[in-house]
């Protein structure tokens, strides 16, 4: 494996400059290319007009969450590609064309302000909820401000009249009162001229703040090292039960959790830095990442533990497991109503849920365990294949549940069910009444279409799973245009979800879709996100060639018309399909990338994700991270199939130079490129619908072009 670039001569660190005249006068160049050129013909067109037609639907579902009376939704549609902010009743979201009530269009500010505004969410405020802090993003960048919006008046409070504001920064601000807040953002330097953020660019201070101060006059609560990843605060709503917590991220799978008391002193949530915790009234739960031995007993990876809390803070530590991984179930997710936890678990990347009921406060023991055991349902009346996200309607309020049920062929459904009649019909044996309330129209047709999975062969033995859509009558030639998609990273799961843009642009033009749950991803819990990192990266990439091999094995396509897309780490993953593995693809598209491994530490949020990728400037990790840094391995005497990059330059997360850099490198060789830089849109690559279909619409046409 050769490597041509060292930083210390690197003809393309010049594109670093995010804004720079020439930086842009060379962006502007190339996207004008792609504007007088892919997107200049009518197949384009007519895939950008159906994609938006999806997204700007007004037969999409409004998505909700419940505050009081009220159900929230932030909607954009065709005559509001910013959004707007809005409620409704719960009874009159029931309609089928409910009576909407805006409280925010974001358009208008957009056009009073004369700033390209991103609604970047509202927090209310319990239990009166006549008030919110909303986060607003130029451009769709990561970084923000935060306004004090009355909901009442539907008016921004102003700092005149003593209103909550954080001028804009990575970071944020939360409730604790009517009249404090907790603020973890860009305080400047301290007191000994140091930054207040951390090497990743987030927030390395924590401050407490009431109604008519500054910033400057907030008292802090937490300041973390200057090599912390991030440090926030937050207050729990719980009634009766109501905390101050302070998490210290001191790297992306390493975090600390403190109770801070109102005199301010701190209690550390003794567990292990790997594993996450939280507080449910007065119980305690424990998600590990690795195993973890305590006293004669040694807990798995991936496991769900629960204790008492205050006999936990005492120096207790009974726990009851309400969930073991096994080498084909993982914890996908966990969710508190009033009464009931809700454990979603995958089993061969298929959802399973669960409903667990805590046992009665006077069967707790001394040790706070508990002598009687907490008993659990199935969740019935669920569908069996494709994706069931279940998520607590008003955790402090009843025992409802949203259901959101998907997979690539069926539109998606939303249900509301009370988690007991799920109890109720469990013990009648029935399946449970799981209505839906309102569902996605068809978005395309998927009559002659057909989802399966398979499972490739790695280089190691390793069992990989993969979805793949194609149409019933697929003949096993190898001509099928196929899009192989995946991410392998940061423990996400990659599951099966309705895509009205995908359906449209890809799969009723002949093509079959491709997802690839790779090493490196939570399909299989922590283990299988740890076979991938650092120094085992390697294993993501060969999990994904193995899935390409396999693909072409079974006839569904073959080289010349198998492409791969990914975007962020999965951008960096299709870096390495297209210089690693050049002979196995037609085409190649790299979104929002990861490239330049050698300076990616130094860019933006980059120093966040050392624990993933490891550190470039310790050499003997830079011996195996230079093995995965595609603008190292670029040869300009290899052949390489046609590659489309695309990136924001409003995306301060990953840094759009790691995309301009080997698009720079690889057009001086005279390779097949085709390069696209959006103005705005953050990490998202689009800060509006109609960018958004640009964007896939671009991807969409440049795959058929160059696979068919």
């Amino acid at each position: 494996m050769t490597l041509n670039h060292d930083i210390t001569d690197d003809p393309h660190l010049w594109l670093e400059d995010v804004e720079g005249e020439a930086q842009l006068d060379w962006v502007r160049g190339h996207n004008d290319t792609v504007l007088t050129t892919i997107a200049a013909t009518t197949e384009f067109a007519d895939v950008k007009a159906k994609v938006l037609e999806v997204l700007d639907s007004d037969d999409k579902i409004a998505m909700v969450s419940q505050a009081g009376d009220y159900l929230y939704n932030f909607w954009r549609d065709a005559e509001h590609p910013r959004g707007l902010w809005r409620r409704t009743l719960v009874d009159e979201y029931t309609k089928d064309e409910p009576e909407w009530d805006v409280l925010l269009d974001v358009d208008a500010l957009c056009e009073e302000e004369g700033v390209n505004w991103v609604f970047h969410g509202a927090s209310l405020l319990r239990p009166t909820f006549d008030r919110a802090l909303i986060d607003l993003s130029r451009g769709g960048s990561d970084a923000d401000e935060t306004r004090e919006f009355n909901v009442i008046t539907r008016e921004f409070v102003p700092t005149t009249d003593e209103g909550f504001y954080r001028p804009e920064s990575k970071g944020g601000m939360s409730w604790i009162s009517a009249d404090e807040v907790f603020v973890y953002t860009d305080f400047g330097t301290d007191e000994d001229g140091n930054s207040t953020m951390t090497p990743s660019g987030y927030p390395r201070v924590a401050k407490r703040m009431s109604r008519g101060q500054s910033l400057d006059e907030a008292t802090t609560v937490y300041v973390g090292t200057d090599q912390d990843m991030y440090i926030s605060a937050y207050h729990s709503f719980t009634p009766g039960y109501e905390r101050n917590y302070v998490s210290r991220a001191i790297e992306f799978y390493r975090s600390e959790t403190y109770l801070l008391e109102d005199d301010g002193t701190l209690t550390l949530i003794a567990v292990p830095d790997s594993a996450s915790v939280g507080v449910r009234k007065d119980l305690l739960m424990v998600e590990l990442r690795d195993d973890w031995t305590v006293g004669d007993a040694t807990y798995r990876a991936g496991s769900l533990l629960v204790t008492d809390f205050p006999s936990f803070l005492d120096g207790a530590r009974e726990f009851q497991v309400l969930f073991e991984p096994t080498p084909t179930r993982s914890l996908a997710g966990a969710s508190w109503t009033k009464n009931y936890l809700v454990l979603n678990v995958l089993e061969d990347v298929k959802n399973k849920v669960q409903v667990f009921i805590p046992p009665a406060a006077e069967h707790l023991d001394a040790s706070g365990a508990g002598s009687q055991r907490w008993a659990s349902v199935p969740f019935t009346g669920l569908p069996e294949l494709g994706t069931v996200s279940v998520g607590a309607v008003d955790s402090h309020e009843n025992d409802d549940v949203w259901v959101v049920s998907t997979d690539y062929l069926t539109p998606t459904t939303l249900s509301r069910v009370s988690l007991s009649s799920v109890i109720t019909a469990y013990e009648i044996d029935e399946p449970a009444k799981v209505a839906p309330l309102k569902s996605m129209p068809a978005f395309f047709n998927s009559e002659d279409l057909v989802t399966e999975q398979h499972f490739a062969t790695s280089l190691d033995g390793t069992r990989v799973p993969y979805f793949v859509v194609h149409r019933k009558d697929l003949e096993l030639d190898g001509t099928t245009p196929t899009i192989l998609w995946g991410y392998g990273g940061f423990e996400i799961s990659l599951t099966p979800s309705y895509s009205g843009g995908l359906g449209r642009g890809w799969l009723e033009r002949g093509g079959a879709y491709v997802v690839a749950n790779i090493r490196g991803g939570g399909e299989y819990g922590p283990t299988w996100h740890q076979a991938a990192l650092k120094e085992k990266r390697h294993k993501a990439y060969e999990d994904f060639a193995a899935v390409a091999r396999d693909l072409i094995e079974r006839g569904i396509t073959s080289t010349p018309h198998l492409g791969v897309d990914g975007r962020s780490n999965g951008g960096l993953l299709t870096g390495n399909m297209l210089t690693q593995y050049p002979d196995l693809f037609g085409a190649v598209v790299i979104g929002v990338p990861l490239l330049d491994m050698k300076r990616y530490s130094h860019l933006l949020a980059g120093a966040s994700w050392m624990a993933e990728y490891g550190d470039p400037d310790v050499p003997e990790q830079w011996e195996y991270i230079k093995t995965f840094s595609p603008y190292h391995l670029f040869d300009p005497k290899q052949t390489y199939p046609p590659v489309l990059f695309y990136t924001s330059t409003r995306d301060d997360r990953v840094h759009p130079a790691h995309a301009r850099k080997l698009a720079a490198k690889m057009l001086e060789a005279g390779k097949d490129v085709t390069y696209y830089e959006n103005i705005e849109g953050g990490h998202g690559g689009a800060a509006d619908n109609s960018q958004s279909a640009f964007m896939s619409a671009l991807m969409y046409q440049f795959l058929m072009e160059k696979l068919s």
